[in-house]
């Protein structure tokens, strides 16, 4: 297991870089409070400064999947969006973390990406169209993640 060292200069190391909804040994998950267009928007954190998803053993990266497929599966049966996007860039910010977001058709920026050319300007805001409130979501995320 990579030693859990921070970077003095890593965001992801100094911050939580969100909302904690819960944390385990290896990993933390929190959800982003700074794209308040997109409120169902979560961040998998790995605790460990590493880069890479290959950076990790076979057996953590089952682990980190097991726990982004988890809050995926919750977005998907709490708020049937229209679309989930998975993605790691690391480009910004070289630590090692999965974005997971609920995307939906009527959206700021659908079908184009969240740091895409906005398309509309929802009404009423996003987080007051979701089918369940953002608490309740986070209280689910963290159920889930909680029974792996």
């Amino acid at each position: 297991m990579p030693e859990i060292t921070p970077s003095p200069t890593c965001p992801l190391c100094q911050e939580a870089g969100g909302l904690p909804v819960f944390e385990s040994a290896l990993w933390r998950v929190v959800r982003v409070v700074d794209a308040p267009e997109f409120p169902a928007f979560y961040r998998l954190i790995w605790q460990a400064h590493v880069a890479e998803f290959s950076d990790l053993p076979a057996a953590q990266r089952q682990q980190c999947m097991e726990a982004v497929t988890a809050i995926e599966q919750v977005l998907r049966e709490a708020l049937a969006p229209t679309k989930i996007n998975l993605a790691t860039l690391g480009n910004v910010v070289p630590h090692l973390h999965w974005h997971v977001i609920a995307r939906f058709d009527w959206d700021s920026h659908f079908p184009q990406p969240i740091w895409g050319e906005r398309q509309r300007s929802p009404q009423p805001p996003a987080s007051e169209r979701l089918a369940l409130p953002l608490p309740a979501l986070d209280a689910r995320v963290s159920a889930a993640l909680r029974a792996l």
